[in-house]
C-alpha cells in the first residue's frame, strides 16, 4: 500500500496510473448487486436500498481513510487531528439534518426513532471498555468492517472476537441495565429543537477548535480537512472520487448524507454493533447454544430480530454492504493486499480488543457509530458522555499497545 493517511490503519492509493484491480472490483460489484437484489426479493425495497447505503458507507470510509480509532490515536501520539476534526464536522451536519426529521416522528409512513441511551453505570463502564479495546483491536466497529473489506486478516480476527464479546454482553446487559441510571436525557425536551441543535453544534465546534489548536501546538501547522492528503497523487477530482485519497471533508459530508438515507430507510440512525449481537446469537445456535431464554433475547426488538431472517435486520444489511463497499474501493484503488501473517502479540491484542469492544458496545448501547455519531446526531446526551469516557479509555489503550508490540 503506497499511501497511508497518518492516524489510520489502512492505505488508500491510486497507484499504477489508471489501472484497477479488476478481479477484486468485479467481485465487489457483483457482491453489492447480489446483496441488494436478495434483500429486495426476500424482504423489501427498503432493505435492498439499505444494502446500497451500507456499501456507500464502506466506500467512503475506505477512500478517505476515515478512522475513529486511528484518528484518535494520531491526535494523541502525533498531534495529527484531521480525522478527529472531520468526525466533528460529520456529526454536526448529520445532527442538523436528522434532528428535525426525528422530531417529525414519521416521514412518508416510516416511523423514525433516534439513537438514544440512558446515562448510568452501564454506559460508563461500557464506553471505557470500548475505548480501551479499540486501540488494541486496531479499529472501532465500523473501522473493523471497512478494513476487513480492504483485506485485513488481523481485523477479521478482531471482528470474530468482537462478535463473541457482543454475545457475552447480551447475557450480562440486563444486570448492568438494572444498576444506577438517570435514564435517557434529550435536551430538546427542555430547551427545544433549534436551541439544542445550536448548543450541540457549538459543542462540536469547540472540540474541532481545541483539536486544531492542539495540532498547531504539537506540529507547528494544521492539516486542512478540505484538501487531499499532502502525499496524494495529483489527479482530477472526478478521478479521485473513484480512486481514493479523498479530502476528509468529502467523507464528512458523504457520511452525514448516507446517515440521513439510513434513517429514512431503516427508521433509525446508522448503527453497527446490534448486528454483532445477532450474528453471535445465530452462530451460537449452530453450535447448540440456545440463547432464546436469555433475558436480553426476550426483549421485543432482539427477540424479533433473532426470530427473523438475518437480512431482515437493518444493521446486518448495512454491515454486509459496508464490507463490500470497502472491497470495491480497495479494488478501484488497487490496494487490496491481504496479509495472512499476524505476529503473536498483535493477534493477542486483536482478540482482547475485539472482546472488550463487543462487550463494551453492548453495555454502552453502541459504539463510535451508534453511540457517538448517531447518538449525538439524535440529540441524546449519552452520546457526549460516551465520547468523553471512550476517549479516556482510548488513552489507556494507547499506552498499552506497546506491550503487544504495536506501534503508538
Amino acid at each position: 500500500m503506497s499511501y497511508v493517511r497518518s492516524g489510520t490503519s489502512i492505505g488508500v492509493s491510486s497507484s499504477d496510473g489508471n489501472r484497477i484491480d479488476t478481479p477484486v472490483t468485479v467481485v465487489a460489484v457483483l457482491g453489492i448487486l447480489i446483496l441488494a437484489a436478495v434483500c429486495f426479493e426476500t424482504i423489501d425495497l427498503r432493505q435492498g436500498l439499505l444494502a446500497l447505503v451500507g456499501a456507500g458507507f464502506g466506500f467512503v470510509m475506505y477512500q478517505a481513510s476515515f478512522s475513529f480509532a486511528g484518528g484518535w490515536r494520531a491526535a494523541v501520539t502525533e498531534g495529527r487531528t484531521a480525522n478527529l476534526r472531520a468526525q466533528m464536522v460529520a456529526i454536526a451536519i448529520a445532527g442538523l439534518l436528522m434532528m428535525p426529521l426525528l422530531e417529525q416522528g414519521n416521514i412518508l409512513g416510516q416511523p423514525l426513532i433516534g439513537a438514544l441511551g440512558p446515562l448510568g453505570i452501564s454506559l460508563a463502564v461500557g464506553s471505557l471498555l470500548f475505548g480501551f479495546g479499540m486501540q488494541l483491536g486496531g479499529g472501532c466497529a465500523s473501522g473493523t468492517l471497512f478494513t476487513v473489506g480492504g483485506g485485513s486478516f488481523r481485523m477479521l480476527l478482531t471482528l470474530a472476537f468482537f462478535i463473541v464479546g457482543a454475545l457475552i454482553g447480551t447475557a450480562h446487559l440486563p444486570w448492568w441495565a438494572a444498576q444506577y441510571s438517570i435514564g435517557v436525557i434529550r435536551p430538546v425536551e427542555f430547551i427545544g429543537l433549534w436551541p439544542t441543535i445550536l448548543a450541540q453544534t457549538l459543542g462540536l465546534a469547540a472540540v474541532f477548535l481545541l483539536a486544531r489548536r492542539w495540532e498547531k501546538h504539537k506540529r507547528g501547522s494544521v492539516e486542512p480537512i478540505h484538501n487531499p492528503p499532502a502525499t496524494s497523487l495529483d489527479m482530477r477530482w472526478s478521478h479521485r472520487v473513484w480512486r481514493g485519497q479523498w479530502p476528509l471533508l468529502w467523507a464528512s459530508i458523504a457520511l452525514a448524507a448516507l446517515s440521513v438515507a439510513n434513517l429514512l430507510l431503516a427508521g433509525q440512525p446508522w448503527s453497527v454493533t446490534f448486528a454483532y449481537n445477532l450474528w453471535g446469537a445465530k452462530l451460537a445456535a449452530v453450535f447448540g447454544l440456545d440463547v432464546t431464554q436469555w433475558e436480553y433475547w426476550t426483549w421485543s426488538m432482539p427477540n424479533q430480530a433473532l426470530a427473523g431472517p438475518i437480512l431482515a435486520e437493518s444493521t446486518s444489511v448495512t454491515n454486509f454492504g459496508l464490507i463490500l463497499g470497502a472491497l470495491l474501493a480497495a479494488g478501484l484503488s488497487k490496494t487490496f493486499a491481504p496479509v495472512t501473517r499476524i505476529p503473536l502479540g498483535s493477534a493477542l491484542a486483536a482478540i482482547i480488543g475485539g472482546l472488550l469492544m463487543g462487550y463494551g458496545a453492548r453495555l454502552a448501547f453502541g459504539c463510535n457509530v451508534g453511540a457517538l455519531f448517531s447518538g449525538i446526531a439524535s440529540g441524546s446526551l449519552h452520546g457526549w458522555v460516551w465520547f468523553v469516557l471512550a476517549f479516556i479509555g482510548s488513552l489507556a489503550g494507547i499506552r498499552t499497545r506497546r506491550l503487544f508490540g504495536l506501534e503508538g
